[in-house]
């Protein structure tokens, strides 16, 4: 969720790197915490001198619980990074599921993962913090029956805007189309986003494979363009803090970074309905420590461990049972409301239809001056 190369990138970054802004506990919400804090983890003692290998974008740990994890265990942890999803890929491709003991990585190319062999069915019965879980983030179409991946924090883009300067009440994507913020909103730079809400308005879906109906979407984002006055993956969201626009389409982190610098601005779930995106942990095929990955997957899935890592990162929370220990200041920000409209994660579609979303983006730029 960090940075993209490949068209078929997904939310996030909803994902963008987060700079800016676990465990063995029983299962139902139970914490491992106090058991970390006597340093009595049971079936420890197997593990004393090993290593795990680690392999994710940089930053998506804070450094306290990889220590503890140390600590409890008697291990090192060996932390490497990509920048790219697809150089992830590569890699495990070439080390034929080896090398590495748990990976993180996006939902999208989690599914080539999974289809090409190179992710290994995690064992439940080492995982009783699987059910900690939040069941809006399992069974999704990278892997339907939940046999290799656990999810790791999800990036859902929304809409944030200052109700000081505009008279719209904006409630969903549609709203961004009122003639009265002309040259007065700012979006995020990812197509398959942009074009997807498009296409919800029109009655679509995020993952609609109709060209007729993508270009009809490329029609109306033409109409939208007089009212962009920026594009831009990157620190979107200083645009609006610093009153340069009036309303924006984020990243998870920078709404984050929005909503803490400005508490009097509105946060929006859109009401056509929420794109997102999950990150997961997998453990290779032929990973060389198996046992300890599975340990080191469940001590993050334990609720007070995953609390410390979603505030570290502002992803939203995917452990339900997290929930009470996140900070009273950050829960509106990490925990997807109950009544938050349905979500669907953008999926890998045709290259037919890709085209179609990339001929259309590039008129959408054109229009904005901003190709």
């Amino acid at each position: 969720m960090k940075k993209y190369k490949s068209i078929l990138a997904v939310l996030l970054s909803m994902i963008l790197p987060l700079a800016m802004f676990a465990g063995c506990g029983s299962s139902g919400g139970q914490s491992g915490s106090e058991e970390a804090a006597e340093g009595e983890t049971e079936g420890a003692d197997q593990y004393k001198g090993q290593s795990l290998n680690i392999y994710t974008w940089d930053g998506m740990f804070p450094q306290d619980v990889l220590d503890d994890f140390q600590s409890r265990y008697g291990v090192t942890i060996n932390y490497s990074n990509f920048d790219y999803d697809e150089d992830m890929l590569a890699k495990l491709e070439e080390t034929k599921g080896g090398e590495y003991d748990v990976v993180i990585a996006d939902d999208y190319i989690l599914e080539l993962v999974n289809n090409e062999g190179l992710s290994m069915e995690l064992d439940k019965s080492k995982i009783p913090n699987w059910s900690n879980l939040d069941s809006r983030f399992l069974g999704l179409f990278y892997d339907p029956e939940d046999k290799y991946d656990a999810p790791y924090g999800a990036g859902i883009p929304l809409i944030v805007y200052d109700p000081a300067a505009t008279d719209v009440k904006i409630e969903g994507f549609a709203d961004l189309w009122d003639p009265s913020l002309k040259d007065n909103v700012a979006l995020i730079g990812n197509y398959r986003v942009i074009d997807g809400f498009t296409l919800q308005t029109l009655g679509g879906t995020l993952n609609s494979e109709e060209v007729d109906l993508i270009e009809k979407a490329g029609e109306k984002l033409i109409e939208l363009a007089p009212n962009i006055r920026a594009i831009n993956d990157t620190n979107t969201q200083d645009l609006l803090i610093s009153g340069e626009v009036a309303a924006a389409f984020l990243y998870t982190s920078q709404v984050t970074e929005t909503i803490k610098a400005r508490p009097d601005f509105v946060q929006v779930y859109p009401k056509e309905g929420l794109g997102f995106g999950t990150m997961c942990m997998f453990i290779p095929s032929q990973a060389p420590n198996a046992d300890l990955a599975h340990e080191f997957i469940n001590y993050i899935l334990d609720s007070e461990i995953s609390a410390k890592c979603f505030e570290y990162m502002g992803y939203y929370s995917t452990t339900k049972t997290a929930e009470e220990f996140i900070s009273e200041e950050m829960k509106p920000l990490l925990i997807l409301p109950e009544d938050a409209p349905g979500g669907t994660a953008i999926e890998n579609i045709s290259q037919e239809a890709n085209d179609a979303h990339e001929k259309i983006w590039a008129a959408f730029q054109n229009a904005c001056g901003q190709s």
